[in-house]
């Protein structure tokens, strides 16, 4: 990405976009929308015409999704970044506003611009599936409030007004289940209108402990296995790979994970694993070799997280469903 000659930063909000020229020093704020995309562009052609640029911009999450498919489908280059790296690379900043954060976005582009890659927007089917599961975690904790809210009432002393509401907290409940499955039967249609998902889908159940949620988050993450090249880099997206730690002569600590990762899929490959342990007798046995060698629990726990993401990968490379080893059926 050498041959660029300027980079816009962009600041992505709700309603607004904020635009910041690097090498032109100037600014100016666009709606978030197609007409404002469509002034956007007008906007930079004034000050750089003819001249190879790129946009920069963080990734929001449904904020920048439609400002990526645009550019893309109008093919302008562009790099969206993961605002963790942005912010770290900012050094000290006083302060924090719009403008502000749109020039910082397009300085770290500019510095930069060597290492980054151009982005391209997730597949239609892949975005879908995103949206799907994120309403669906949504009524999950909805549930899981009400049910809290239910347990909180039913300790206190019963009285008509006591009852009412449980009935009421009752019906919610039974009302968001019934949401859950058919949101849940939805993202099944899903797959089953892609091909290459719904392969992938069942080559991924086939493993122990994996299924439909684990599954759709991994297509999901994974960007249906086309965005890491192998398993260990989708292991340290997730926040299970250890690292080594030492300096000098003096620091060697045990290798351990870093904090940074995705918690949603962490927290999915730890209820994975519990499973696994139950029902797969090699993750069985390796699990415990590996506290019988004095590693923690949690640290095992976190090795078979691991043999899960290989296997995952392992079965979509070879497309081919997971067989247990004969040496472990009885």
């Amino acid at each position: 990405m050498n041959n660029y000659v300027d980079v816009i930063g962009i600041d992505v909000s709700k309603l607004t976009i904020d635009a910041q020229i690097h090498v032109r020093a100037v600014h100016r704020v666009f709606s978030n929308t197609p007409k404002g995309y469509r002034a956007l562009l007008s906007w930079v052609e004034t000050y750089l015409e003819e001249q190879v640029y790129f946009f920069c911009f963080e990734n929001t999450g449904h904020y920048s999704t439609n400002l990526s498919v645009y550019l893309s489908e109008n093919d302008i280059d562009y790099v969206e970044e993961s605002p963790l790296a942005i912010k770290r690379s900012a050094g000290i900043v006083r302060g924090k506003t719009d403008k502000l954060d749109s020039a910082m976005i397009a300085r770290y582009a500019w510095l930069y611009k060597e290492e980054l890659v151009l982005s391209s927007p997730k597949e239609q089917d892949i975005q879908e599936l995103g949206r799907l599961l994120s309403f669906r975690d949504q009524l999950v904790r909805d549930r899981t409030g009400k049910m809290s809210s239910l347990k909180e009432i039913l300790n206190l002393l019963s009285s008509p007004s006591t009852d009412d509401c449980c009935r009421i907290i009752k019906k919610t409940i039974h009302y968001l289940t019934k949401q859950i499955v058919a949101l849940e039967d939805h993202i099944k249609k899903l797959m089953e209108k892609e091909e290459s998902l719904q392969r992938n889908y069942e080559l991924l159940n086939t493993l122990k402990g994996v299924g439909l949620i684990l599954s759709c988050q991994i297509l999901y993450h994974t960007g249906n296995f086309k965005r890491f090249d192998n398993w260990r880099q989708f292991s340290s997206y997730c926040g299970v790979a250890p690292f080594e730690h030492s300096s000098g002569t003096s620091i060697h600590r045990k290798n351990r994970i870093h904090h940074i990762g995705d918690r949603k899929m962490k927290t999915l490959l730890t209820l994975a694993s519990v499973s696994a342990i139950q029902y797969d007798r090699e993750l069985n046995q390796y699990y415990k070799k590996k506290v019988a060698e004095g590693k923690p629990k949690m640290v095992a726990l976190n090795n078979v997280r691991n043999k899960i993401i290989s296997r995952a990968f392992a079965v979509v490379r070879r497309g081919t469903p997971y067989v247990e080893l004969q040496r472990f059926v009885a």
